[in-house]
């Protein structure tokens, strides 16, 4: 009896040490959890307007975004038009932007589907179902909805504005992409806040977003006191840019923006009134200036990145 139960003791001390030993290198290699990573507060997104004055063509337009250090652009649709135009293609266009690292998070068009003429309005929003079409085909699932066609004739129905937004967004809904209403500051129409978000909100659509401008709001002398009520599931994408202290808004015009911390605007106000903590906001640099359009594109590019980041930086 006391010989087994010596034995025992003793094989049973040896299956813990044993065990023990086994154990031991999985318990000193494991890592700790990684923490979560939080997301990005900004997306950075070079809108072609940028460089569209060196005439580069929709695939160099492509590789100095991507060579500048974006990964993701704002096209134009007459641009990809004259690509595919000149013998190019959605799936050669898509894998393009693939192999250069690139999404296209918006496009910039200008179908004229709010107008009041019926067969100008027709005309326009089958331009704008072909074109959102073919941004699905480039997993593009945005495009700019700005109020072309009704910008010089004040007097415009903001209701039927309304209506006609959303029916273009439930073509939207059909294509996956989503139509974002876009202000103008210089138009008669749609030029204020107030006026795109009457008409975003009247069209009772769930997918309504606006499309809002550093510039535009300064333009349109909308108050920025307001901003806060677009409510920020309302913004996905936001055009930055900046403006100078010498221009009033009557005055400045598209060609006088400037890199964003080279003026006046009111930046850091802006972007905390709107950006949502956990989503990143898609910033994209829109500029239509000609001095930068005398300099190297990569160059334009890279000084605009440089530039966006160095403002985003401040806001902590």
């Amino acid at each position: 009896m006391t010989t087994s139960s010596s034995s025992r003791r003793h094989a049973l001390k040896v299956m813990g040490a044993s065990v023990g030993a086994a154990m031991l290198p999985a318990i000193v290699g494991a890592a700790p959890r990684d923490k979560a990573v939080p997301a990005p507060a900004f997306t950075y997104c070079l809108n072609m307007s940028t460089i569209k004055g060196h005439k580069l063509g929709f695939v160099k337009e492509l590789e100095v975004a991507s060579k500048a250090g974006f990964g993701s652009v704002e096209i134009w649709m007459d641009s990809l038009q004259a690509y595919l135009d000149g013998g190019g293609t959605l799936p050669d266009a898509r894998k393009r932007l693939d192999d250069l690292g690139l999404t296209v998070e918006n496009a910039i068009g200008f179908a004229q589907w709010i107008v009041d003429d019926e067969a100008t309005r027709k005309q326009g929003v089958e331009q704008l179902k072909r074109e959102m079409d073919q941004l699905a085909q480039l997993g593009c699932r945005r495009t700019a909805a700005p109020p072309v066609g009704a910008t010089q004739q004040p007097g415009l129905d903001l209701k039927r504005a309304a209506e006609r937004y959303r029916a273009i967004l439930e073509l939207g809904d059909r294509a996956g992409v989503v139509p974002h209403l876009e202000m103008w500051g210089f138009s008669q129409n749609l030029s204020r806040l107030s006026d795109v978000l009457y008409v975003a909100t009247e069209s009772g659509h769930p997918a309504a977003r606006l499309l809002l401008d550093v510039y535009h709001l300064y333009k349109g002398n909308s108050s920025l006191d307001s901003l806060p009520l677009v409510g920020k599931a309302g913004i996905e994408i936001f055009h930055v840019n900046d403006y100078p202290a010498t221009l009033s808004p009557a005055a400045i015009t598209d060609a006088d923006r400037l890199f964003t911390g080279d003026g006046v605007a009111p930046l850091s106000r802006i972007l905390q009134s709107i950006r949502t903590p956990g989503r990143p906001l898609v910033i994209s640099l829109e500029v239509f200036n000609k001095t930068y359009y005398a300099q190297d594109a990569l160059q334009v590019a890279q000084t605009g990145l440089a530039k966006m980041k160095a403002m985003t930086s401040k806001l902590g």
